[in-house]
């Protein structure tokens, strides 16, 4: 298979790319700074690129059988709101434009329903992400007008960050609308598993035009 991936230098991109390469998968990444990739595979090509310059971005996504989107523009920007909206539709516009069909992008968890209200929504919710969690349950709401893609939504656990150590085991639950929660009441998940469950969906293309979740 040929994935396209874009955020490959980020926390989660790093992994992905990690476990796209070890499936033996042909994998093209788009960065802005090509020296921040260290991982030399046959498999790989590395290619410079902006998703503001959305044309030259389809042109580079041109021929992938797959887009995985893995773009945050970082939890501390104090403009990721706007950001992560614009380059969420850049992305999208670009994917769109190069012909290839299937775009996997991956959220927050703040858009999954607990009681009937998203978590983003509920007076709990840790003030230093909610900006960038509502940002990406409003680009879900955007993405499900698209009639031109078989589009992905991705939403992590609700823990999912690097304090989360148990690696890649392969074992976990899958979801779609309401977190998946353990035995004892927690939704957890590392980077690692979360590669996996994503290189899965792109192999296996289980959740068309639907947004879905993992956890343990």
């Amino acid at each position: 298979m040929k994935i396209a991936l874009i955020g490959a230098t980020g926390f989660v991109g790093t992994h992905l790319l990690e476990e796209a390469l070890q499936r033996g998968h042909e994998v093209t990444v788009i960065v802005r700074d090509p020296s921040k990739i260290g991982n030399p595979s046959e498999k790989l090509t590395v290619v410079k690129g902006d998703i503001k310059h959305v044309a030259e971005l389809a042109a580079q996504l041109k021929g992938n059988d797959v887009v995985v989107s893995a773009f945050n523009p970082g939890w501390t920007n104090p403009n990721i709101y706007d950001d992560f909206i614009a380059g969420s539709k850049d992305i999208q516009a670009a994917v769109e434009q190069s012909g290839v069909k299937r775009l996997i992008t991956i959220g927050g968890a703040g858009s999954l329903y607990i009681d009937g209200k998203q978590l983003v929504d509920s007076p709990d919710f840790p003030a230093e992400y909610k900006a960038g969690a509502t940002a990406a349950r409003d680009y879900l709401n955007m993405l499900k007008e698209t009639t031109v893609l078989d589009w992905t939504f991705f939403s992590p656990a609700i823990e999912m960050h690097p304090g989360i150590t148990t690696g890649r085991t392969g074992k976990f639950r899958l979801g779609t609308e309401n977190p998946v929660f353990n035995e004892s009441g927690r939704s957890i998940l590392s980077v690692q598993d979360l590669a996996v469950v994503i290189i899965d969906e792109a192999e296996n293309a289980q959740f068309l035009k639907k947004r879905f979740t993992a956890a343990y």
